[in-house]
């Protein structure tokens, strides 16, 4: 059994920057637009794919505008149902980031998990929401509840870590403690100081942890808000924390690269860190 797995990354701009159009139409355009870029990953042999935060409508939160509610919708819902059919029919696993509508007035940032033959593992939902200039996520996100669940597809146990948790190194840690082989951060994220710890956070985390990351933000600039530029970049990057595939800052694009799940215990063996944790050490970690 091969133990090397191919997997993918999507970065798209939104290609409807007006904010005369329907939500629904801005979404259906971003759906529209992303297919093909799934199709491509499956011709290439993809069999983990990833899109980006919320992959079906612009980075809504620099606004407080209540007429984004209207973009949320169940998980399992209408856009997993056809991530499902697509996932079967190309005998690919999906990660699919959507804003999620857990019932009236309760909304989450989330990620579904698909399975390579249609089947619904599950879901995370981001733990950790930001609240500043131009990322207003809490007038739209309430925290997630779910912990950090791993899921077993087909072809490697991954987890999920949604871009602002990526600041954050405990769940990446309890990522590592549940089984997680690769973590997906899917993430909106513009120029800045965002941009220079882009690529030092998530190399640390795969370090710190043993496993692989597959990093992915958006592209371009978003009207009405303009709050700057979604850099891309988006990334895999081993246990050794070496960037092994990487997209550019500006094109959509789809970043492929194959990842050999045995270097995972070769790191292991020589880096002992889970062996030399001290749990009984970090009792202030949880403290409030």
């Amino acid at each position: 059994m091969s133990t090397t797995v191919r997997c993918g990354l999507i970065q798209c701009a939104n290609p409807v920057n007006d904010e005369t159009v329907s939500v629904a139409k801005i979404q259906q355009a971003m759906l529209d637009k992303h297919i093909p870029f799934i199709e491509a990953a499956a011709a290439r042999g993809v069999q983990i794919l990833c899109l980006q935060e919320i992959f079906n409508g612009p980075y809504f939160c620099p606004s407080q505008d209540r007429r984004w509610y209207a973009a949320a919708e169940a998980i399992p819902g209408p856009t997993t149902h056809l991530m499902a059919e697509l996932a079967k029919k190309h005998g690919m696993a999906i990660v699919v980031p959507l804003y999620e509508e857990h019932m009236r007035g309760v909304y989450y940032n989330t990620a579904a998990v698909i399975d390579a033959d249609g089947k619904y593992l599950g879901k995370y939902r981001k733990q950790h929401i930001p609240q500043t200039s131009g990322f207003w996520e809490k007038y739209f996100f309430r925290p997630g509840d779910g912990g950090y669940p791993v899921f077993r597809t087909q072809f490697a146990t991954i987890g999920v870590y949604i871009c602002y948790d990526r600041h954050f190194p405990e769940g990446a840690r309890a990522l590592g403690l549940n089984g997680a082989e690769i973590v997906f951060n899917p993430s909106a994220t513009v120029a800045g100081l965002s941009q220079y710890l882009w690529k030092l956070e998530q190399p640390a985390h795969a370090v710190a942890n043993g496993y692989y990351v597959g990093a992915i933000n958006r592209v371009g600039s978003e009207a009405p808000w303009n709050i700057g530029k979604f850099y891309g970049t988006s990334y895999f990057v081993n246990p050794r924390g070496q960037i092994i595939a990487q997209a550019s800052e500006d094109n959509d694009e789809l970043v492929v690269s194959d990842l050999d799940l045995d270097m995972i215990d070769e790191v292991r063996q020589t880096w002992q860190f889970y062996r030399d944790r001290r749990p009984d050490a970090y009792a202030e970690l949880v403290r409030p």
